[in-house]
């Protein structure tokens, strides 16, 4: 079965590049909310007779136990394994008899249960989607074959440098904090997990109040309620701990460090806090994150670092807006000898921005290239189910993507310097090198 997994860098460029061509319009986003507290979200779309949902809980890896990183991801692949009702072979027979496509996935702050179907499998759809919601299997053999897959990714995952670089960067920025490790977990984190980690973070954090059911296809708000309210009667509760009661990281500075892998080219991350999602300041950061790195060619990292000196193939900057700051990350990959001279001249770009050195041109090109980009966006129930869910899952406004449009146009130039001096300071980043130790850096093997 296809996983569905929406990353936090996937819902960072869904949930931003929200924007519409001025003659389309974006439909209403309609909202229900159940007895329970359980919250629903809609958007209707009759072209196709399909039917997505996703519904988001917090319980992402942030709500991991301690040391035992991967807990929530496990338990997302458990609960489309199999139920109490049915083993692994009989639950694949009932989803692939309806066309059922079940999937599940963790990020840092939530676990994502998802589903589409044809609107004429609806409730089939739906009684598999609460089945696997509230009848939980715990088969022990399957939740050994399961770990047992995700040690074996885990150790593969060290060959990858880009692996080793987010290990590298959630430990240096959040030291102590929830946020200190990757969903998917480390060997050493994964080898502790025992299957009643997973049923207690079940059951502290898989409840209705604090949880968004997205929905988008062929459906209405009273079509859906008719057959969710049955489905989900005896899902009842409050997390034990809601989403937004989580710390800012302390900010970390000036750090250099080196994870050694023998390998001809360095991969090189300069990484530090960023904006939380509900960040006051959110647009102009994006904004200025699609001016620096974030918009492929035409940013300026890219112009500087490969287009007048061909120092790598490619180099970008994105960040990760969580419940609160999240991680701010500029990353590149060239030959070893000369990972130090594509890193200043990084530095060197994020100087000049700093100290205001943008254009008003610079603006205008910017918000031109989000705004001509959305034509594509938007065009399946996949898309819009995973907007809703950023949207209800940090409490937005419901009318965010309608005015999307003119959050960014509204963006000034000293709107841009401003965030750029809060930002860009190059004194304020961290860099973390995965390669041949040059011998400059900390050591970490």
């Amino acid at each position: 079965m296809k996983r569905l997994i929406i990353t936090h860098l996937t819902l960072l460029l869904l949930g931003c590049l929200t924007l519409v061509n001025p003659a389309q319009a974006v439909p209403p986003i309609e909202e229900a909310k159940l007895e329970s507290g359980l919250r629903i979200l809609l958007m209707e779309a009759h072209a196709v007779p399909m039917v997505s949902m996703q519904l988001t809980m917090p319980s992402g890896s942030r709500f991991d136990p301690a040391g035992k990183g991967g807990t929530a991801n496990l338990l997302a692949t458990m609960l489309t394994d199999h139920t109490n009702k049915h083993d692994r072979e009989a639950w694949a027979t009932l989803l692939d008899a309806e066309a059922i496509r079940l999937g599940a996935g963790a990020d840092r702050d939530g676990l994502n249960l998802s589903m589409t179907v044809l609107k004429e499998a609806l409730p089939a759809g739906i009684s598999a989607f609460s089945e696997a919601l509230l009848m939980p299997g715990w088969n022990n053999k399957r939740f050994v074959l399961i770990k047992e897959n995700a040690i074996s990714s885990a150790k593969k995952s060290l060959e990858e440098p880009g692996v080793r670089a987010s290990e590298a960067t959630s430990a240096l920025l959040f030291p102590n904090h929830p946020y200190g490790h990757r969903p998917d977990g480390t060997l050493k984190s994964l080898n502790r997990i025992a299957i009643a980690d997973l049923k207690k973070l079940y059951e502290d954090q898989m409840k209705p109040e604090g949880a968004v059911l997205a929905v988008s296809g062929d459906i209405t708000m009273s079509e859906l309620l008719k057959l969710l309210k049955p489905a989900l009667a005896d899902w009842k509760g409050a997390v034990k701990q809601p989403l937004f009661e989580v710390d800012r990281a302390d900010s970390i500075h000036g750090t250099t460090k080196q994870v050694e892998m023998q390998t001809t080219q360095t991969l090189s991350q300069l990484v530090r806090l960023g904006p939380a999602r509900r960040d006051a300041n959110f647009f102009p950061a994006f904004v200025l994150n699609h001016m620096l790195g974030g918009g492929g060619f035409g940013s300026k990292l890219m112009e500087e670092v490969r287009e007048k000196r061909g120092l790598v193939y490619g180099v970008y900057s994105y960040f990760i807006p969580l419940a609160t700051s999240g991680p701010f990350i500029i990353t590149l990959q060239t030959r070893a000898d000369q990972a130090e001279e594509a890193e200043n001249v990084v530095r060197s770009v994020l100087n000049k921005l700093h100290h205001g050195e943008v254009s008003q041109q610079d603006l205008r090109d910017a918000k031109a290239n989000l705004i001509g980009s959305f034509a594509q966006r938007m065009d399946s129930n996949r898309e819009r189910i995973g907007l809703m869910s950023m949207i209800g899952f940090y409490d937005m406004p419901l009318d965010y993507l309608q005015v999307w449009t003119q959050k960014v146009e509204s963006v000034t130039l000293t709107d841009i310097k401003i965030a750029a001096k809060a930002y860009l300071d190059p004194k304020q980043w961290n860099l973390l090198r995965v390669g041949p130790n040059t011998g400059t850096a900390a050591r970490e093997k």
